[in-house]
């Protein structure tokens, strides 16, 4: 009888769950996709490309709102996954900081000069203050737009109740994927609604940085690693 396989659940949104998905069952793993949150585009208000010297992204969810026209400015974004998929939308001078929206402010203030002109910011509902702020710190003008928002979970996903209750001890533990601090939170408040709190007890949480990490700590997780570098490779090569 073959030996189960460990799943692994993906807490980050569409269209992201998917290629996490992909990824995981390549490597011989049951991934089982568990989004905390929705994401919805918004109208998109931005100041005329001519206006704007460089654009910068922290999410790649802010790319499809983002017009034609702008696609050949400068862009600035916080991780090669965020720049491939800029590429596969067709920007074309993009520049990556494979890192955190730390990383990125510092690559922008080390190649850029505050009086080259205003960045636009193009972000989520209740994201990018950190480089917002880091950059107009270093002197930058900067327009933040917000063109997507994300909608939380009002319960935890019918597959995932399943899988934290089911009671058979040959399998594997089971491996739960944070991609943000939100989710984090979140996925927590649902399992505590749903008096599910001591299923994740034999559970292992995986922190794509020590502030998602910090997250984790308010719930009784069997073991809380964090990944070497913000990045799903980081992410998966703890798998």
């Amino acid at each position: 009888m073959p030996k189960p396989t460990r799943r692994v659940l993906i807490t980050r949104p569409e269209p992201g769950a998917t290629e996490t998905a992909a990824r995981i069952a390549a490597l011989g793993l049951t991934p089982i996709k568990a989004p905390m949150q929705d994401i919805e585009s918004l109208p998109a208000h931005l100041p005329d490309p001519d206006q704007v010297a460089a654009l910068v992204l922290t999410s790649r969810n802010a790319i499809a709102p983002i017009p034609p026209a702008y696609r050949t400015l400068p862009t600035w974004v916080v991780g090669d996954a965020t720049a491939t998929r800029a590429r596969e939308a067709g920007f074309t001078d993009i520049h990556s900081a494979d890192g955190d929206a730390v990383a990125l402010a510092a690559l922008i203030a080390g190649r850029m000069r505050p009086s080259g002109g205003t960045l636009l910011l193009v972000t989520g509902q209740g994201h990018g203050g950190l480089v917002c702020g880091l950059l107009r710190q270093s002197g930058f003008r900067v327009i933040r737009r917000v063109v997507y928002r994300a909608r939380p979970a009002v319960h935890l996903p019918p597959a995932v109740a399943a899988a934290l209750t089911e009671s058979d001890p040959s399998r594997p533990p089971i491996v739960v994927m944070f991609f943000s601090a939100a989710a984090a939170r979140l996925f927590g408040r649902l399992l505590q609604a749903a008096g599910m709190e001591d299923t994740i007890q034999n559970c292992e949480a995986l922190a794509i940085s020590p502030a998602v990490g910090v997250a984790l700590q308010r719930h009784p997780w069997g073991a809380i690693h964090v990944a070497a570098r913000p990045n799903q490779d980081a992410m998966l090569a703890l798998l």
